[in-house]
C-alpha cells in the first residue's frame, strides 16, 4: 500500500489533496486536528493532519477464476473495511465539532463550557460565561486554572442571583401554600417540611387538602399528618376553605397541598383560585420536578405567574444531571429558590437552598475532578 501524509487548514482542503494524489479509492487511515501553542493560550491556529493510503492493483498473467464463497467473503471484507472508515470518520467529525464549537475562546475553558452546555445552562448564559472568563485571561495576560475558572463562574452566577430570595419558609406567615402540577412528589415535599416545622421549631401544624380529585393524594396526607400526629381537613370550595381556616385558627403553621392537575391548561389554575383565599397570611411556593422539560416548567410557570409565588422547591434532583436548568428559570422569571429534594426520605431528604449550595451543584463534577 502507497501512503502519504497530507496537512492543511481544513478537512476539505486536506481531501482534495488525497484526491488528487490517489483518486476516489484512497483509504483514510487516520486523521487528526493539532493546534499550535500560541501566546498565553490565546490566538491558536487549527491544523488538519491526514494520512491516506491507496493499493494498487497487481499485475497478473494468469486469469483468476473466483468462486461464490470468495466472492462473498470479500464483499464480506469490503463491508467491514468501510464501517471501520465510517466509523473514524463520525469520530473525527464529532472532535472536529467539539473543538470549534467555542472556537473563539480559548481551548484551556473548553472542559468547562461543554461541562455548562451538558448541564443545560442555555446558550445565552454559557457565552456570557466564556466571555467573562476570556476577558480576565486577556487582562492578566496569563492562562487560568480549572478552579480559578470555576471561581469566575461563582461570581458571576452570584451577581446574576443575588436579588433572588433564597430559603425554606419564613416561619412568619402562617399558611405555607405549596403547588405544582401532577406527579412532582408535592405531598411528599410539604411532609418533609411539616415535619422539620414540627420536630425542630416545635410548632403546632395542620393540613388542608384541596386535592378531592385523587383518593391516593388524600390517604398519602392522612398517613403522613397520622405519624405528626397533626389534624387533615378536606375542601372543596372556598366555604369549605375558610371554614377549615377557622377550625385551625389556634394552630402555629397550616400546610395547604392543592390538586396536582395538568397546570399547562390554564382552567385549572382559575379553579385553584375559586378555592383559595391568597389574600391570607400566607406563602406560596411553585414545586417542579428536575426530570421535566425546562420547556414544559416553563409553560407551567407562564400559567402560575398572576399568583404570589416568590420561590421554586425542585424535585428529584437526584434523578437528573441538567442542573443548569435551576439558574435558567431563576433568571429567566426572578423567582428564588427555597428547597430542593433529592430522596423520598422525611424529613431527611430535604435541602435548605442557598446562593452557594445550588452552585456547587452546578461545579461540583469538574471541582470534585480537580481535587480527587
Amino acid at each position: 500500500m502507497n501512503m502519504k501524509k497530507y496537512t492543511a487548514d481544513t478537512m476539505v482542503n486536506a481531501m482534495k489533496k488525497v484526491r488528487a494524489d490517489f483518486g476516489d479509492d484512497a483509504i483514510i487511515l487516520s486523521s487528526n486536528v493539532i493546534q499550535s501553542k500560541g501566546i498565553l493560550g490565546l490566538f491558536k491556529k487549527k491544523t488538519v493532519e491526514v494520512v491516506a493510503g491507496y493499493d494498487a492493483p497487481r499485475k497478473s498473467y494468469e486469469t483468476k477464476i473466483e468462486t461464490p464463497i470468495q466472492q462473498t467473503s470479500q464483499l464480506d471484507n469490503t463491508t467491514i473495511q468501510l464501517k471501520q472508515e465510517m466509523s473514524e470518520m463520525k469520530k473525527m467529525l464529532k472532535n472536529m465539532q467539539l473543538s470549534t464549537e467555542f472556537s473563539q475562546y480559548p481551548e484551556e475553558i473548553h472542559p468547562l463550557l461543554h461541562h455548562l452546555k451538558r448541564q443545560g445552562v442555555s446558550e445565552q448564559l454559557v457565552g456570557e460565561i466564556g466571555t467573562t472568563i476570556f476577558n480576565h485571561m486577556k487582562d492578566k495576560k496569563e492562562d487560568l486554572t480549572m478552579v480559578e475558572q470555576c471561581r469566575l463562574v461563582q461570581q458571576l452566577l452570584s451577581e446574576k442571583v443575588e436579588d433572588l430570595p433564597f430559603g425554606g419558609i419564613t416561619f412568619q406567615k402562617k399558611y405555607i401554600h405549596v403547588l405544582g402540577p401532577t406527579g412532582v412528589g408535592k405531598t411528599t415535599t410539604i411532609a418533609k417540611i411539616a415535619a422539620r416545622a414540627l420536630l425542630e421549631k416545635k410548632m403546632k401544624i395542620g393540613f388542608i387538602t384541596t386535592d378531592t380529585y385523587r383518593i391516593a393524594a388524600i390517604e398519602q396526607l392522612r398517613t403522613y399528618a397520622n405519624l405528626l400526629q397533626a389534624p387533615v381537613e378536606v375542601v372543596y370550595n372556598q366555604a369549605d376553605f375558610m371554614k377549615a381556616v377557622e377550625k385551625f385558627s389556634h394552630l402555629d403553621l397550616v400546610f395547604i397541598d392543592t390538586a396536582g392537575r395538568n397546570y399547562k391548561e390554564a382552567k385549572f389554575v382559575e379553579d385553584l383560585k375559586q378555592i383559595v383565599d391568597f389574600s391570607l397570611d400566607m406563602e406560596t411556593f411553585l414545586v417542579l420536578s428536575m426530570t421535566s422539560k425546562e420547556e414544559d416548567m416553563e409553560v407551567i410557570i407562564e400559567q402560575f405567574k398572576s399568583l404570589p409565588i416568590k420561590k421554586f422547591i425542585f424535585t428529584k434532583m437526584d434523578e437528573t444531571n441538567s442542573m443548569g436548568t435551576l439558574f435558567n428559570l431563576m433568571i429567566k422569571y426572578g423567582y428564588g429558590i427555597a428547597y430542593y429534594t433529592d430522596g423520598q426520605e422525611v424529613p431527611e431528604d430535604l435541602e435548605e437552598a442557598t446562593t452557594e449550595n445550588v452552585i456547587r451543584l452546578l461545579l461540583e463534577d469538574l471541582t470534585n475532578a480537580r481535587s480527587s
